[in-house]
């Protein structure tokens, strides 16, 4: 437990290091640009998140986030006893990566966010952000699902109005920075819960995706039987 306890926090920590330290140097390099800060942002999250999935995926599954926490919990891939240590551990992480982006920066270690992020719009997005996210990862083949979460994460940035925080860690640890990529205190709890809506869907949907085969594919797999997949 201590290992994927640490691994937890450590990845969390680091993602929102990458996340909120790349915005700080994307807005004081733009020159006010805020599409390209935003793409400077997207490249470099994306590119930490798959490095920070291959590097902590063996020890504790890489959630970073306890929507993904919660839904493996849910599934039985999780023990049910470290759902609250993960969180916890996640939780804790997102806001050291806060504090380690501003120490960086020589910015100011202590502040909260000011910035408004709040409406259907966002709630929506941030809803289609997560469930998407969670619907990759139950979803992708086996030895891709570092890489397909990384892209589809990148894309959602640019597709939602939210910029797809997509985790309720994310939302937390970013509440501790008044930067480009921080998000108001006042304006949690209705991502929160956008996210959490939007897992639960993506459980639902990932269900009815994988119904029991029917008849023809039963007779089919009974006499080829299925190649192991190796990750």
């Amino acid at each position: 437990m201590p290992r994927k306890l640490l691994s937890e926090a450590l990845g969390t920590a680091l993602l929102l290091a990458v996340v909120i330290g790349s915005g700080v140097m994307a807005e004081r390099l733009s020159g006010g640009n805020v599409a390209i800060a935003l793409l400077a942002n997207t490249l470099a999250t994306v590119g930490g998140l798959y490095v920070l999935i291959e590097v902590f995926g063996p020890i504790s599954g890489a959630h970073f986030n306890p929507a993904v926490s919660l839904v493996m919990a849910a599934r039985g891939e999780l023990p049910r006893g470290l759902l609250l240590p993960y969180v916890a551990a996640q939780l804790l992480g997102a806001m050291l990566g806060a504090w380690l982006a501003h120490a960086m920066f020589d910015m100011n270690l202590l502040q909260f966010s000011t910035k408004v992020r709040s409406g259907a719009g966002q709630w929506i997005a941030e809803g289609v952000a997560t469930f998407g996210l969670l619907l990759v990862i139950l979803r992708a083949p086996a030895g891709r699902a570092s890489a397909m979460v990384a892209a589809y994460i990148g894309a959602a940035y640019w597709f939602t109005a939210s910029t797809s925080f997509a985790n309720p860690a994310a939302v937390f640890g970013r509440m501790f920075s008044d930067s480009f990529s921080g998000i108001a205190p006042a304006s949690a709890p209705g991502f929160v819960v956008a996210e959490l809506i939007g897992a639960a869907l993506a459980v639902a949907v990932h269900h009815l995706l994988s119904g029991a085969p029917s008849a023809p594919e039963l007779k089919a797999c009974a006499g080829n039987p299925p190649k192991a997949r190796h990750g």
